[in-house]
């Protein structure tokens, strides 16, 4: 990796890091401007207006806009996230215990997803224009096209209601064995794939085509390689950084997502409690928790730049 190429990434991550400051800044503003008042909420319509000035100023509320951003800003860094209102518990310990379901759940999606987009997206473009190809493209077409909440709903309807195979809840993975493990994942797993493969698939399948119709394959055909061995062993390499960066792309759409999935099954994951928290008016978690989920999303988008880079043969050494 030559030193133009680190210019490049390490532009790509000051850029991440400037992106990061612009979306907490207009995350606080934004739940901070919030019309109602917190402090009144928290006591309720029957506080006296010295409890409510009282409870305003032990929460800081108070203070001018900028003092309490640069506050919770610098507690960003140092790991001290404030108090919940609604639970008086430390926003850190209240999320503790639902990042892992959160990444639990990406985690399985992940591993099911990409091995299926990457089967997909193979076997099209290896059959292009054939039946199987058009079948394949129509089914990943509609499959974007249709929300997650209405394939969940679908999900629901067939499997937990009318066959009654799995719960129509998800409440994480319960014991070790496989079984219950299927069973706790499969409807939101299920749901959260249909898009995601769909969408790795497209670009896996445009990926492979663009390098089958280099000279270097047809050459290989010509003296005798295999269709199937020109592939694997040639153009999926070549197309390797492609694919990494449509997969890293993809898997960013699932910090979107997860939210409405995990608010469909109730998961115990940190987008149901980030909705818990809204309709609480719980601006400390809704801060934290709308933060993490940004976080994780430029940090993908970031990991596609790099990848597009590393594998740019221009900017090779």
């Amino acid at each position: 990796m030559n030193r133009f190429m680190l210019l490049l990434i390490a532009r790509r991550i000051g850029a991440g890091m400037l992106t990061l400051v612009i979306v907490s800044m207009v995350v606080f503003f934004i739940t901070s401007l919030l019309p109602g008042d917190a402090a009144q909420m928290i006591l309720g319509q029957n506080a006296t207006p010295e409890t409510v000035a009282a409870l305003r100023h032990e929460l800081g509320l108070d203070q001018p806009l900028l003092v309490r951003y640069f506050h919770w800003f610098i507690g960003l860094f140092t790991g001290n996230f404030g108090t919940s209102f609604a639970s008086h518990i430390p926003v850190a310990q209240l999320i503790s215990s639902r990042i892992p379901a959160t990444f639990e759940l990406a985690a399985v999606t992940t591993v099911v997803s990409v091995p299926l987009a990457l089967f997909i997206g193979i076997t099209a473009a290896m059959n292009r224009d054939k039946w199987l190809d058009k079948t394949l493209v129509t089914f990943t077409m509609a499959t974007v096209a249709v929300p997650e909440f209405l394939i969940a709903t679908i999900a629901v309807m067939i499997f937990a209601v009318r066959l009654h195979w799995v719960s129509a809840m998800s409440f994480g993975s319960p014991n070790v064995d496989i079984l219950s493990f299927i069973k706790a994942y499969a409807l939101p797993v299920l749901t959260l794939c249909c898009v995601l493969t769909a969408q790795m698939a497209r670009m896996t399948r445009s990926a492979i085509i663009s390098q089958l119709s280099s000279p270097y394959i047809e050459m290989a055909i010509l003296k005798g390689v295999s269709p199937m061995r020109a592939v694997m062993r040639h153009a999926l390499p070549n197309a390797a950084g492609a694919i990494a960066n449509a997969i890293s792309l993809s898997l960013s759409y699932l910090f979107g997502g997860v939210i409405i999935i995990e608010t469909i099954f109730n998961y115990p994951g940190l987008a149901s409690q980030l909705v818990d928290a809204v309709s609480n008016r719980d601006l400390p978690v809704v801060q934290i928790c709308v933060m993490l989920f940004a976080g994780c999303y430029l940090l993908l988008l970031l990991l596609a730049d790099i990848i597009t880079i590393a594998f740019n043969p221009k900017w090779r050494g």
